[in-house]
Order: structure tokens, then sequence, then C-alpha cells
């Protein structure tokens, strides 16, 4: 890896593209707490006495705050550097967590963690990828996304039984403060190892395989892009993958406590484990066959899988193996949608505003998060089952398969 700047001799730099990436990830193993929200919901459903369609509430209003949290964090991560804006976003959840803490009412719990984790989820997250992909050439853009926000959907797999413990010895109050004490510490000492590379730095380049990306011809502004057919035909699918991935993981631990009972977590582990794996192996697949046959490859598959999890989720006496396979398939395919949409960010507009074009785009995983899990707690609520929410979500996944053939890459402007 090596400067160049004009015609004055290279300068060698210090490639430091792995100490960011995994500190990227580190900083998401902890900003994963989002996806421990089943595991909170059965203890708050004995203590707090909310009505039954609110328990998804603060998370859905926290999925929201997050994605639009990601345009303004992105602007800061543009400007200021990935470590100021990660480290702010530590402190933010942190304070979140504190606030809920305090008390089990249902407007202080939106506020907490609905906004200001939302808000800090935001900040770090922003902050997590950007400078990775910059230390690192276009073929590795999918592998690269893929591992840094791997780290967001590995985080139940440490979270889900530590949640369970902490909620059986402290409580689901004293365990939030506890828990955020800790991400405050995780996140803003992973942060000051977030650099930039330095000006005119140019990764050390390989041969494209056919399928794969090649850099964006141009470094658009959000501006421009939002004036474009192509953005608003991605932001849909982006809310239809993501939408239907976190309506069935904001309800897994409900879902599958007929079948697993007091071993819930485990199925919210292996979930976590396929979120994970699907977002670098979707990468690299990206990086080899290009981004639109990955995406629709992934919108199909979890179209077929949610059409099989009704008569697995309705069964009591189903399986163990047939509910965390399930689990980890529905969270490997929508972790894909992670890793493929910053990477389209990347390929189609260019490195120069990422934070604020990927934030712009990201607000699409906000709106499919706050609909979609909200729509299904208030099916549930009034038909007793996941039923009639997975056969909506199944049609929604075909639809955003289909689409996906209308994704053709920008024309590169004449000269």
């Amino acid at each position: 890896m090596q400067s160049t700047s004009g015609d004055a001799p290279a300068v060698p730099i210090r490639n430091r593209g792995w100490v960011v990436a995994f500190s990227g990830l580190g900083i998401n193993l902890a900003l994963g707490v989002l996806y421990t929200w089943s595991m909170f919901k059965p203890a708050m459903k004995k203590e707090f006495g909310w009505l039954d369609s609110q328990y998804n509430d603060p998370f859905a209003v926290c999925c929201l705050v997050f994605a639009f949290a990601m345009i303004l964090a992105g602007r800061c991560q543009d400007k200021f550097g990935p470590r100021l804006t990660a480290t702010f976003g530590g402190l933010l959840v942190g304070a979140g967590m504190a606030l809920i803490s305090t008390t089990n009412s249902y407007g202080v719990w939106l506020l907490g963690f609905g906004v200001l984790v939302g808000l800090g989820l935001g900040f770090g997250y922003s902050s997590a990828t950007p400078p990775a992909l910059k230390w690192f050439p276009p073929a590795k853009t999918g592998l690269i996304a893929g591992l840094v926000v791997a780290g967001f959907g590995l985080a139940p797999v440490y979270l889900a039984p530590a949640s369970e413990y902490l909620l059986k010895n402290f409580g689901i109050l004293k365990s939030m403060l506890i828990l955020g004490g800790a991400f405050i510490v995780i996140v803003c000492v992973l942060a000051q190892l977030l650099v930039n590379p330095p000006p005119g730095y140019v990764a050390a380049t390989a041969p494209n395989t056919a399928g794969a990306a090649r850099p964006a011809t141009a470094n658009s502004a959000p501006a421009e892009i939002l004036r474009t057919p192509l953005f608003w035909l991605l932001w849909l699918i982006y809310a239809i993958g993501s939408g239907a991935g976190l309506m069935v993981i904001a309800s897994i631990g409900p879902m599958a406590k007929a079948t697993m009972k007091e071993q819930v977590f485990v199925a919210v582990a292996v979930m976590a484990v396929g979120n994970a794996s699907g977002r670098i192996l979707a990468g690299l697949l990206s990086d080899k066959i290009g981004r639109r046959w990955t995406l629709m490859l992934v919108l199909l598959i979890q179209a077929v899988l949610m059409f099989v999890a009704i008569p697995i989720t309705a069964s009591t006496d189903g399986t163990k193996f047939v509910i965390v396979l399930l689990a980890a398939l529905i969270g490997a395919n929508y972790g894909a949608n992670l890793s493929l949409f910053p990477s389209f960010t990347k390929d189609l507009w260019g490195l120069k505003n990422f934070g604020m074009n990927y934030g712009s785009l990201f607000t699409a995983w906000g709106v499919g998060g706050f609909v979609l899990p909200a729509v299904q707690e208030r099916l549930k609520a009034s038909s007793g089952n996941y039923q009639s929410a997975f056969v909506t979500a199944g049609v929604l996944l075909l639809l955003g398969a289909a689409l996906t053939f209308l994704i053709k890459p920008p024309q590169p402007k004449s000269a």
C-alpha cells in the first residue's frame, strides 16, 4: 500500500486497514444490543404491565431513529472523522440504557431506548464501515463491509446468554444499567482506533473477477443521488429485506418459546451466528458474481423461509433442531442485506460522501424495521398467531426479488 500525489515520489504508509476493520467489528459487537430485544420482552411483560401491542414499540422506534440518525452521523463522520463520531455514539447508547434502568414507564423507554439508544447506534454504526472501506481496494469491498457489520449481527451470541444471566440475577432494570456501562467503555475505547487513510492514499489493487464491482466513476453528493430512480429502487428493496428480517429478530424469543422452553437464548444466539455469517458470505459472493445477483438470491431464499416458518412456529412439539436451523437461515439472509447495500453505495456513488449517502439509503432499514415488526405485533395480538405476518413478509420479499431486475448501474458521464 502506498500514497500517491502528483509526480511526488511514493511514500510508504503503514496500512492500518485490518486494525480499523476489526475495531469497527468490535464496536458493532457492543452496539448489537438491538438484536437481543426479544430476550428482554418476556422479563418486561412480567414486570411492566403494558398493553400486549406495545412491547415492540421501543424496538421499532429505536430502528427508526437509528436509521435517520445515520444521515446526520454520516455527515459528522465525513466531516469530523470516525473517532469522534463513534465516541459520541457510545456515550449516547450508555446514557439511554442508564435512563431506562430507572423506570418501567412506557414513555421513558420510548425516549431512552427508542431515541437515545437509537441515536447512539446511528453515530457508532456510521463510523465503523467507512474508514475500513477506505483502506482496501474495490475488489474487497463486499468482504470488508460484511466483516465490519458482522459484529452487529454477531452480538447476541454473547449478549443472549449474558442477558439471560443478568435478567435472572439482577432483573430487567439493573441489567440495562450494567449493559449500558459496559457499552460506553467498549465503544469509546475502540473508537480511538478508527482512522482514515492519509490524503492521496491508494490501496493496492488486484485483478477484478468477472462479476465483481468496479470503482465508482464519480463521487456523488447526497443531493444528486436522491434525484435518481436507482436510489429509490434500492431504498424500497432495502426496506423490504430488512423489515422482514427484523420482524423475526424482534420476536424470535416468543416464537421459539413453545419448542425451546428455557433454552430460547440458544435460538437467539444461533440466529445471530447466521446474521453475522450471512453478512460475510454475501459480501464475498457479491465480490465474485455481483451485488444484484446476490441480492436477488438472498430475497428469494428469505421469501421461501417465511412461508416455511408458518407451520414451524405454530408447532408446540417440533424438534429444537428445526427452529434453530430456521433461525440461522433467516438471520443469514437478513444479515446479507447489511453488507450488500453499503457495497452498492460505494460501487455506485464513491467514498467521498459515503457517510451521508449510505445514511440516506439506510433510512430504508429504519422504516422497514419500524413498520413490519409493529405490524407483526399487532397481527399477532389480534389473531393469536404469526401466520398472517409471515405471509405478508413472504409476498413482499418476492416483490423485492422481482425488483432487483430493474437495478442498472448509472452510465458514466461523457467527458
